[in-house]
């Protein structure tokens, strides 16, 4: 964060900030805007791309940016934005092969509009940070390959669970000791929830139901978990995860198998604990020195310490995640190779033939963490590829639904990408 600020305080001293183009025109793209336009120096957002144009106009007025102009080409952006004016567009393309931007900020939700925006990104040469842990779930890896070829960075963000676990677990590890579990925190669960139950919620906090609906039965927290295992190779210790419940973080230290927990790490959650919502890491040093000097820090014994963050600030923190792959080349969260852990789809009801899966949030499944092994070696359906796939068997409540049990949407972008994904990996 230091080094951060103190590169976009430069961009604003030099009068030229960081040029960013915004995808998305919801919830969170409307607080990244209004982020960056009225309170952030050295960073700017110039054109925002989304599919319904009154949202993308509406994110800028609230941000104060009045009358932004429509444009359909990224010659039009590039013209406009030498102008001095901000602009709009239904097309993310053009985002991502004009000249004028630096870096692109996906704030979408749907896992194939994600992908199509990260591959436009790509293609564009422009560094990509995504909002999407729906989507880096199923097939971040495949495109963080993509990334590297191209010299750019790929990116979750800073102020999602994800990227603040990353960022502490990157602290942990410098001040010398070895993460062995990455934690998030949960308030409740419940696999039942669907967007009827939770249209209410989602209407007081302007999200859609299906987003909220993913938060609560658990879902989420599976391709969050998923997310982080593919950036630092831990795996579950049981399909869905332990998730005990505890009253504070700092209980954690006892909450877990500590064979698993220095055989190959964890990612894993707590379910209940104070304060949240945050995240935690949990350290391992065996040194007799350094423990006398935990024990005056108050952090417990050892030889396993919990360290924690108490909060994560999404959209308030995005815009330093593209500061710093535009101008350090870093990145909050990212994978390192191919999938450790993916998430499987479960019959959130009864299925029968005919019934078209509506995926992630939805009516009809819910998503499970589970190492990708097991995953395979079961043939079981990923929830990030679930949208649109056909039942052609009966599937009864809570089994998880194989592959023989659907037939797969072989149109679907996501669809293609990870089967070109499982080939490189493996």
């Amino acid at each position: 964060m230091i080094i951060v600020d103190n590169a976009l305080a430069e961009r604003h001293a030099s009068g030229d900030p960081v040029r960013i183009g915004l995808v998305g025109g919801g919830f969170m793209a409307r607080g990244i805007t209004f982020q960056v336009e009225r309170h952030m120096k050295g960073m700017t957002i110039l054109a925002i791309a989304n599919r319904t144009i009154a949202h993308a106009i509406e994110a800028f007025r609230e941000a104060g940016v009045d009358d932004p102009v429509e444009v359909h080409t990224p010659d039009e952006l590039d013209e406009q934005v030498r102008a001095g004016r901000h602009v709009v567009t239904d097309d993310p393309a053009v985002l991502a092969q004009s000249r004028s931007l630096e870096g692109i900020i996906d704030a979408t939700i749907d896992i194939e509009h994600s992908a199509r925006v990260a591959l436009a990104a790509i293609d564009g040469g422009k560094p990509l940070v995504t909002m999407n842990a729906d989507m880096d779930a199923t097939v971040g890896p495949l495109l963080k390959t993509r990334a590297d070829a191209a010299g750019l960075t790929y990116s979750g963000t800073d102020g999602d669970q994800p990227g603040s676990i990353m960022n502490l677990l990157r602290f942990v590890d410098t001040i010398g000791y070895r993460p062995v579990l990455a934690g998030n925190m949960k308030g409740f669960q419940d696999v039942r929830r669907t967007p009827e139950t939770q249209k209410e919620f989602a209407a007081k906090f302007g999200l859609s139901p299906q987003a909220a609906t993913s938060f609560a039965d658990g879902t989420k927290i599976a391709m969050e978990q998923a997310v982080v295992a593919n950036a630092t190779g831990f795996r579950v210790g049981k399909r869905g995860m332990y998730g005990p419940e505890r009253a504070h973080v700092m209980e954690a230290v006892d909450a877990f198998p500590l064979d698993e927990l220095l055989e190959h790490g964890l990612v894993d959650y707590l379910l209940g604990a104070q304060p949240g919502p945050g995240v935690f890491v949990i350290g391992y040093s065996e040194s007799p020195i350094r423990q006398r000097y935990m024990r005056y820090f108050k952090m417990g014994d050892g030889p396993l310490y919990v360290f924690y963050t108490p909060f994560h600030l999404a959209h308030l923190e995005v815009p330093l995640t593209a500061a710093r792959g535009i101008l350090l080349q870093d990145v909050a969260i990212a994978p390192r190779g191919g999938p450790q852990c993916d998430v499987l789809a479960v019959a959130k009801r009864d299925l029968s033939p005919g019934d078209v899966l509506d995926g992630v949030g939805g009516f009809m499944a819910y998503g499970e963490i589970d190492n990708t092994a097991t995953i395979a070696d079961e043939g079981l359906l990923l929830m990030g590829l679930a949208t649109g796939s056909r039942v052609v068997r009966p599937v009864p409540q809570d089994r998880p639904i194989t592959l023989e049990d659907v037939e797969l949407d072989e149109d679907r972008l996501t669809v293609q990408l990870r089967q070109e994904q499982d080939k490189l990996f493996g």
